[in-house]
């Protein structure tokens, strides 16, 4: 018998795609959501809370108004989105209820990441549905939100929820078994990645993009949620939405899919937030040297390092910050609008505060303010 991943989670948050819950003739797979619900009824009975990340609002909405394929239109996507959520809710409702449980719908945007006062609220709503015996069932707020619903995804935002809840692991549910070192679509005998220690090795594999045109996810959004969940010191696991009990082996620790080994060590709230909770609003572009010291050494970025800058961003506004490769390495917390940087970029400290004027002289990302991505 193979060995154990890890002990049985105390509580997991659990994410469902929309391809994974849509059927052939395009409406919600109710035989699907069935199976969700009982494998996350057989987790409460092991003794373990699940908080359920679900998409599948717009997919329904698409059926419901009569649409042959996902709009572009924003206008018409948040309407789909408010016409399925309630269709999707209320599968959801009636199952549980065969076990005895209640759900809870849970609402979420961005803002509720990055306002203090939202976090703390929704941590503390989230704790009190679990502590009442409610399954909280999550999705982005996709009738309000704009660059959630045009960008976004629920890998992402499920990777946010078992941060925000110190959760034990984050199960991704796909409508693949794993990753697998090249596209297993495309190649039949692709072999599939059991396991994930260090998460910069990902970089060697060929990840792809979107699969279908009804989720926006991808493989490449569930490594980057994986990559959230392993910093908060959660394990992640990536398996097929649609192999039998995937739910409750996943949790007894059973070798399905592919697992990324969550690290020992939590990385603080703050660096999580400024990382992978903010909407970055441009790239910072520095040179060969500036990318070493901020790897290697946790150096700030200085402007002497910074070889260029895309956006429209203003100081204070999150950024990405690549190498001379077009590689991300960092995200951080900008000190000055885009059209000041692009001033000074080159310049020391000293050039440019003697040219410009004292206010010029500070680092364009403080290392308080900037979060490494690779190593």
């Amino acid at each position: 018998m193979a060995e154990r991943r890890f002990d049985r989670p105390r509580l997991a948050v659990v994410k469902v795609g929309s391809s994974s819950l849509r059927g052939p003739d395009g409406r919600l797979d109710r035989d699907q959501i069935r199976v969700v619900v009982d494998g996350i009824a057989a987790a409460r009975a092991s003794a373990t809370d699940v908080v359920l990340v679900s998409s599948g609002a717009v997919a329904a909405g698409l059926v419901l108004l009569a649409f042959d394929q996902r709009p572009t239109d924003m206008a018409k996507l948040q309407s789909a989105a408010s016409v399925g959520q309630g269709a999707l809710i209320h599968a959801y409702q009636r199952d549980f209820a065969r076990h005895g449980l209640v759900c809870g719908q849970v609402l979420l945007t961005q803002d509720d990441f990055v306002s203090r006062r939202r976090y703390l609220n929704a941590r503390k709503t989230f704790r009190m549905l679990l502590d009442l015996g409610a399954v909280p069932v999550v999705n982005e707020n996709d009738v309000v939100a704009t660059d959630e619903l045009a960008y976004g995804d629920n890998d992402h935002l499920a990777a946010l929820v078992a941060s925000m809840l110190e959760a034990d692991l984050l199960l991704l549910l796909s409508d693949v078994g794993g990753l697998y070192e090249v596209d297993p679509r495309q190649t039949p005998d692709a072999n599939l990645v059991d396991r994930v220690d260090d998460l910069d090795r990902l970089a060697q594999l060929r990840i792809g993009g979107t699969g279908s045109f009804v989720g926006s996810g991808g493989m490449r959004s569930k490594v980057e949620a994986a990559r959230v969940a392993v910093l908060s010191a959660c394990h992640a696991v990536v398996a097929d939405a649609r192999r039998p009990a995937v739910i409750p082996d996943v949790l007894a620790g059973e070798p399905i899919g592919t697992w990324f080994v969550a690290q020992p060590k939590r990385l603080e709230a703050r660096r999580l937030w400024i990382g992978f909770a903010l909407n970055t609003r441009g790239r910072v572009h520095v040179d060969a040297g500036a990318a070493r010291a901020l790897v290697r050494r946790g150096t700030s970025l200085l402007a002497v390092g910074v070889t260029g800058a895309d956006g429209d961003f203003t100081s204070g506004d999150a950024v990405a910050i690549v190498d001379p490769t077009g590689t991300l390495i960092a995200r951080g917390l900008v000190n000055y609008d885009a059209s000041d940087l692009r001033r000074i970029a080159g310049r020391t400290t000293e050039d440019a505060a003697a040219a410009f004027g004292d206010a010029y002289g500070r680092e364009v990302v403080h290392r308080d303010d900037l979060v490494v991505l690779v190593s």
